[in-house]
C-alpha cells in the first residue's frame, strides 16, 4: 500500500490537508494537525509519503494519535516512510514513537528545506521490538538545508544488521531532536551545536 499525506499551513487560515491510502490527517486546532492510521500500516511493502509545507508567517504543530507499528508483510519485511518538509514559517513535528516489530526492516528518510526566517523542532523516537523482540532493523536519515546551504546530514541505524549491532549491549531505542535556530538542548540526549545554527540532540538506550 502507498499512503500519501500533504499538509499546507498558511497564516490566518486552517491547514489544508490531502490524504490517500492508510494515513489520514485531521486538524485538531487552528495550528495543529494529528496523523491517524486508518488501517494497519506500514506493513512490509508499504510506503508512506508525507509532505508538509509551512508558508511564511504560519505556525504548524504535527502530532500523531498513537505509535506507528511497523510489521513484516507476506512478501517482504521492508517498508519505507519519507517526509518532505518545506518550512518558511514555524514547524513543530513530534509524532509518537515508531515501533519496529518482529523481523521488520523499516527505512525512514526526512528531508527539510528551511527558509532564512524559518524555525523548526523535529523529534523522532524509535524502538526496536515489542517486549522480547530484538530482530527488527531501522534506518533513519535526516537531510536539512537552510536558505540553500547545508545544515545537517545525519543517519542512525539500529537493530539486527546495523553496523554497530551486537547481541549483548547494542542499543535498541533512540531519540533524535533537531531545533533551528534555537540551540537550547533537548531534555533527553547529548546536544551537538551545528555550524549553521541550531542543535541536534541524540540519545540511545535499550528502551524508550
Amino acid at each position: 500500500m502507498r499512503s500519501e499525506v500533504v499538509i499546507v499551513a498558511t497564516a490566518g487560515r486552517s491547514p489544508r490537508i490531502e490524504c490517500s491510502g492508510g494515513i489520514a490527517a485531521r486538524a485538531t486546532r487552528a495550528d495543529t494537525v494529528h496523523l491517524v492510521s486508518s488501517v494497519a500500516t506500514p506493513l512490509g511493502g508499504d510506503t508512506i509519503s508525507i509532505r508538509v509545507v509551512v508558508e511564511p508567517g504560519a505556525r504548524l504543530r504535527v502530532r500523531s494519535v498513537a505509535a506507528t507499528l511497523a510489521l513484516p508483510g507476506p512478501a517482504t519485511a521492508e517498508s519505507h516512510a519519507d517526509w518532505v518538509l518545506e518550512v518558511a514559517g514555524e514547524l513543530d513535528l513530534d509524532p509518537e514513537p515508531t515501533i519496529v516489530a518482529a523481523a521488520s526492516r523499516h527505512f525512514a528518510a526526512t528531508r527539510v528545506t528551511l527558509g532564512a526566517d524559518a524555525a523548526v523542532r523535529l523529534r523522532e523516537r524509535v524502538q526496536i521490538g515489542r517486549t522480547g523482540e530484538t530482530q527488527g532493523f531501522w534506518s533513519g536519515s535526516l537531510h536539512a538545508d537552510v536558505d540553500g546551504a547545508p545544515l545537517l546530514r545525519h543517519r542512525v541505524e539500529l537493530g539486527e544488521g546495523a553496523p554497530g549491532d551486537d547481541v549483548i549491549a547494542a542499543p535498541r531505542a533512540c531519540v533524535s531532536e533537531l531545533t533551528y535556530p534555537r540551540t537550547d538542548p533537548a531534555p533527553l540526549g547529548t546536544p551537538l551545536m551545528l555550524a549553521g545554527g541550531g542543535s541536534l540532540s541524540t540519545w540511545q538506550g535499550d528502551r524508550l
